[in-house]
C-alpha cells in the first residue's frame, strides 16, 4: 500500500451506502481506483435509526472499496441529508479593520459570521454556510474581495440549518466504523459539484436529487446556490404504490420497479405494451401475469405528482434556470422520468452523471446518477486536502482547477 489515498467519499443514503475511493492524476482529474457498495440499514429519510445496523453497512461499503483499490482508509467525507433541513439566504455587514482598509480573511469571516447570526429553535444548528457574493464598498458580485480595499464589506451567504441530534447520530455511526470524519457536505450541493458545469450554475439550474425516501432541490444561478429546499419523498413511493396495487411484498415491488418500471406510457409502443411481466402476490405460490400497461399506469400519476411539488417549489423561488433541470440519485432511473420531468417542469431536463472531464480511473463503472452524491464527496474531499497542501503549487494550480476558490470561506 505505497500510494498515498488522496480523496474518500462517503454517500450514506436510505437504502444504499456508497464509497469512493479516488487519486490526484497527473492529468489533473481525480481518478476513481476505488468504489464501494452495501445495503442500507438504520435509516430512514437520511436519519439514523439504527446506529449499529448503520456501522454495519458503512464497514461492508467501505472494505469493498478497499478490497478494489488495495488502499487502507482511515478518513472519509460525508454528506448532510434529511429531511429537517432548512436553508436561507441571509445577508452580513461589517467595517474593513485591516491595515491601509485592505480586506483580510479575517474580514471575510466576520462577514460571514455576521451574515449567519440568527435565532435558531432548541437543537437546531448551522451545518452549511455557502457564500453567495461579497459586497465592497457598493461593488457586488464580487467573489474573492481578499486583497481589495475597502471601508466596508457585505456577504451574502445560503445558510442551511437542521436539528443537530440526525448529524451526531451519524458522526456516532461513521466513528463505531473505525473512520474519521474528515468534513461534511450538503448531499444536494455534492451531487451539483460532480455533474454540474460552471456555465449550469452561472445562467441558473436546478439540481433535483431523488433517493429512496428523500428528494433535495438546490437551485444556482450567477454562480452560487440561491435556494435549497427538501422533500420527504422518493423511489419508495412507486415501490409501495406497486406493492399495494399489485398485492405483493416490498421487495417483488422493487423487483418489478427496478427490471419493469416506466412512467411513461408513450414511449413504449402497442407491442410492449401488452407484453407480460410475472409476478407473485403476497401469500401465494403460483404466479400471475401483468403488462406493462398496466404497471406504467400504477406509476405514472405518482411520478407527476412527485415532480409538481418540485416544480411549485422552484416556482416559488422566482429563480430562473436557463440552463435547465438535472436529476440525480438512484430513483432517477426509472425509464421516463427525464421525458416526465421535462413536461412537468417545462424546462430542459436531463440525467447528471459524474462528469468525465473531472474523473477518471473507473469511473465508467459509476457512470450513472446514483453514484453523483459519493464522487461529489470525494471531490470535496481532494478539494480540501489541496487547500491544506498550499505549498506544493502543483497542487495549487489543480485546486484552482477544481473550482476549490469558490468555496474557500465555506465554513462547517
Amino acid at each position: 500500500m505505497s500510494r498515498v489515498v488522496q480523496a474518500v467519499g462517503l454517500d450514506v443514503g436510505t437504502s444504499k451506502i456508497r464509497c469512493i475511493i479516488g487519486e490526484l492524476s497527473e492529468k489533473g482529474t481525480l481518478d476513481i481506483v476505488g468504489i464501494g457498495e452495501a445495503e442500507a440499514k438504520g435509516m430512514r429519510r437520511g436519519i439514523v435509526t439504527a446506529t449499529e445496523a448503520v456501522t454495519d453497512s458503512i464497514r461492508q461499503a467501505v472494505e469493498e472499496a478497499e478490497r478494489v483499490s488495495g488502499l487502507e482508509i482511515q478518513k472519509v467525507t460525508i454528506n448532510i441529508s434529511g429531511e429537517h433541513l432548512r436553508g436561507e439566504n441571509k445577508q452580513g455587514v461589517v467595517a474593513v479593520a485591516g491595515a491601509g482598509r485592505e480586506i483580510t480573511e479575517e474580514d471575510v469571516a466576520r462577514a460571514m459570521e455576521s451574515a449567519s447570526a440568527m435565532s435558531l429553535p432548541a437543537g437546531w444548528e448551522i451545518v452549511e454556510r455557502i457564500p453567495q457574493e461579497f459586497i465592497v464598498d457598493g461593488q457586488d458580485g464580487i467573489i474573492e474581495p481578499v486583497g481589495m480595499t475597502g471601508a466596508r464589506l457585505e456577504s451574502r451567504v445560503h445558510v442551511v440549518t437542521s436539528p443537530s441530534a440526525g448529524r451526531q447520530n451519524l458522526v456516532k455511526a461513521i466513528h463505531n466504523a473505525g473512520l474519521e470524519i474528515e468534513k461534511m457536505t450538503l448531499e444536494p450541493l455534492a451531487a451539483a459539484e460532480s455533474t454540474l458545469t460552471d456555465d449550469d450554475k452561472e445562467y441558473g439550474a436546478a439540481l433535483v436529487n431523488m433517493g429512496s425516501e428523500i428528494t433535495s432541490l438546490m437551485i444556482f444561478e450567477r454562480g452560487a446556490v440561491r435556494h435549497t429546499a427538501i422533500f420527504p419523498f422518493g423511489g419508495m413511493y412507486f415501490t409501495r404504490d406497486i406493492a399495494h396495487g399489485l398485492r405483493v411484498s416490498i421487495p417483488e415491488a422493487e423487483r418489478i420497479k427496478r427490471n419493469y418500471g416506466c412512467v411513461a406510457s408513450f414511449l413504449m409502443d402497442e407491442r410492449e405494451k401488452q407484453e407480460i411481466i410475472e409476478i407473485t402476490p403476497v401469500g401465494r405460490n403460483e404466479k400471475r401475469g401483468l403488462s406493462k400497461e398496466i404497471l406504467c399506469d400504477i406509476m405514472s400519476p405518482r411520478a407527476i405528482e412527485l415532480f409538481q411539488h418540485v416544480a411549485h417549489e422552484i416556482n416559488l423561488s422566482k429563480r430562473q434556470i436557463s440552463s435547465g433541470v438535472v436529476l440525480t440519485g438512484g430513483s432517477v432511473l426509472i425509464r421516463g422520468m427525464v421525458e416526465i420531468a421535462e413536461q412537468v417542469f417545462d424546462a430542459p431536463t436531463r440525467i447528471g452523471v459524474p462528469r468525465s472531464d473531472i474523473f477518471g480511473g473507473l469511473i465508467d463503472e459509476i457512470q450513472t446518477p446514483a453514484w453523483a452524491t459519493a464522487c461529489g464527496l470525494a471531490l470535496a474531499s481532494m478539494e480540501l486536502q489541496l487547500r491544506t497542501s498550499p505549498s506544493k503549487s502543483a497542487a495549487r494550480r489543480v485546486a484552482q482547477w477544481l473550482g476549490i476558490f469558490r468555496e474557500k470561506f465555506m465554513t462547517l
